[in-house]
């Protein structure tokens, strides 16, 4: 008898683990759309479409290579709409000897395995993921015992074991990271790359119509779709990437513009968490276009950082510490996220026009997420898992593994410092430092108080009032601490009060509009429309 091996939707590798050893005269692939993996969080439109076309395109050319394809659609009759059920009804078909599956990426997934030996009546195999660089297993023993588990000391440690950038032992140029170099602002005349899209083919637009026919209240719009679909364009996306954008990715990497979504990140984040790209190649292309003297090093250095540093990492700490670590709320955040999360409907231009982004790309740079919608968050009191969820349900590259982490511990801070030392506060003075947001902003971010001023300035304050007994100790806020302490006190209960009018009319905020108080126009938060 032969082996049915499963393949998940975002494993869509042609050496993945599950089908290395196959055997096309004997074995069958499966592959499903289900209606529990595109419900669970309502996935915005274009990560909906973007995983049923590159599904189905990865089942043809399984099918090219003349491997059986059993491929169920999202409409077919009889589709039970769960992995567990289409698994059943797959080994009633095929009645295989085993099932063979790679590990899931998500903690929902790999519970639910646990339970299919039992339900199948079949030896089940379940292998490591070798499309990443630290398998979970090498991540749990670098974590054994640490008190720490600091990201730049697991990157050090990564790049000693690939030998990326490294040289006799040591790293190429004297420095592990260039961070510090990766910080300019985008100059106001600076011209952008054009950047390469992929119009949809037949398999997509017909995936397209699907969803829109079946999801149309889901966030997003799919007019923009233009997301690599096949290996080959994923390779394309990759090649265009180090050509034409990753020479000036280090300056610009932390830079924000209006309007202009991409800038020289790679777009390839989509491609490589659904398997059409791999870690390790991603990152020689890097590497290999810094030794070919074609992008400086802390360009390459910084990419790099961002796939065998921050990916791999938050990759391992996930599974090191799930499912617990998801229930934490270190700063007892409790606030409900703002509708403008979902509208885009906020004179904040900076957050209008990240959620604008958001909505018609299904994408926002790390930089937009972060220190933009993360911050606000944070400054807000938002509930973690309010949070957590919208970002998982608005990016095209968001799985729980990759999003968690990074809301939930480096945006939030709410694992209490297992991800980061501090949390990523920061005030409007940030922002305006790396964007051409605060111009044309209908609050001004130069203000300190008063309903005019930049919100971002009070709610920071009023954090790092609020959480003064947590943070204070925290050596990397020393600084801001003490120019706290400076304040007079009448400056400490303005921004109390700035930011508790603020928050009040936040929370008041129904779900068509949220409305300011004392503002200096009316309807203060409907000045930028949507888009």
């Amino acid at each position: 008898m032969g082996s049915l091996r499963l393949v998940l939707g975002d494993q869509l590798h042609p050496r993945l683990a599950a089908l290395t050893d196959l055997d096309p005269r004997t074995d069958t692939v499966l592959m499903v759309e289900v209606a529990e993996e595109t419900t669970y969080v309502r996935h915005h439109k274009q990560k909906i479409a973007l995983v049923l076309s590159a599904m189905r395109h990865f089942a043809q050319e399984l099918r090219a290579r003349g491997v059986a394809v059993d491929y169920v659609g999202l409409e077919d009759e009889g589709n039970t709409g769960s992995f567990t059920g289409e698994l059943v009804r797959a080994v009633a078909r095929h009645r295989p000897g085993r099932v063979v599956v790679t590990e899931p990426g998500e903690w929902r997934v790999w519970t639910m395995m646990q339970g299919w030996r039992e339900d199948l009546g079949v030896p089940v195999e379940i292998r490591a993921d070798t499309r990443f660089l630290c398998p979970r297993d090498a991540f749990a023993r670098w974590a054994e015992g640490r008190e720490s588990l600091r990201m730049e000391t697991f990157y050090r440690a990564m790049r000693r074991r690939t030998g990326l950038l490294m040289r006799d032992g040591e790293p190429v140029g004297g420095r592990w990271n260039f961070d510090h170099d990766n910080r300019r602002r985008l100059p106001a005349d600076h011209r952008l790359p054009e950047r390469l899209r992929f119009p949809p083919d037949a398999v997509t637009r017909e995936v397209i119509a699907l969803v829109a026919r079946r999801f149309p209240d889901h966030f997003g719009d799919l007019d923009a779709f233009g997301w690599p679909v096949t290996r080959r364009e994923a390779l394309r996306a990759l090649a265009h990437f180090l050509d034409a954008c990753l020479p000036a990715f280090g300056d610009y990497q932390d830079a924000m513009r209006a309007d202009a979504p991409f800038l020289y990140h790679a777009l390839i984040a989509p491609a490589l968490n659904l398997g059409l790209l791999d870690a390790e190649e991603v990152c020689r292309g890097a590497e290999r276009a810094y030794e070919e003297g074609h992008a400086p090093l802390n360009a390459a250095e910084g990419f790099i950082r961002q796939i065998l540093g921050w990916r791999e990492y938050v990759r391992g700490l996930y599974w090191a510490r799930m499912p617990d670590y998801a229930a934490t709320n270190a700063l007892g955040a409790e606030r409900d996220l703002p509708w403008f999360y979902w509208s885009g409907e906020t004179a904040m231009r900076c957050l209008a026009d990240s959620v604008r982004a958001t909505r018609v790309h299904a994408h926002a740079h790390h930089i937009q997420r972060l220190m933009v919608l993360g911050n606000f968050a944070l400054l807000a009191g938002v509930q973690p898992a309010a949070l957590e969820e919208w970002f998982l349900a608005v990016y095209a590259d968001a799985y729980e593994w990759v999003e968690l982490p990074n809301v939930h511990g480096m945006a939030l801070w709410a694992d209490g410092g297992v991800l980061g030392s501090k949390p990523y506060a920061a005030s409007g003075a940030y922002i305006d430092r790396m964007s051409d947001y605060c111009r044309g902003c209908a609050f001004d971010v130069r203000l300190k108080e008063g309903p005019a001023a930049c919100p971002f300035n009070a709610l920071y304050w009023n954090f790092l009032i609020a959480h003064a007994d947590r943070l204070r100790s925290n050596p990397r806020l020393a600084m801001p601490y003490r120019t706290l302490d400076r304040m007079s006190e009448a400056r400490r209960r303005a921004i109390e009060r700035d930011a508790a009018r603020f928050l009040a009319a936040l929370s008041e905020g129904s779900p068509e509009r949220e409305r300011h108080v004392e503002t200096r126009t009316p309807d203060l938060f409907l000045e930028q429309p949507a888009g």
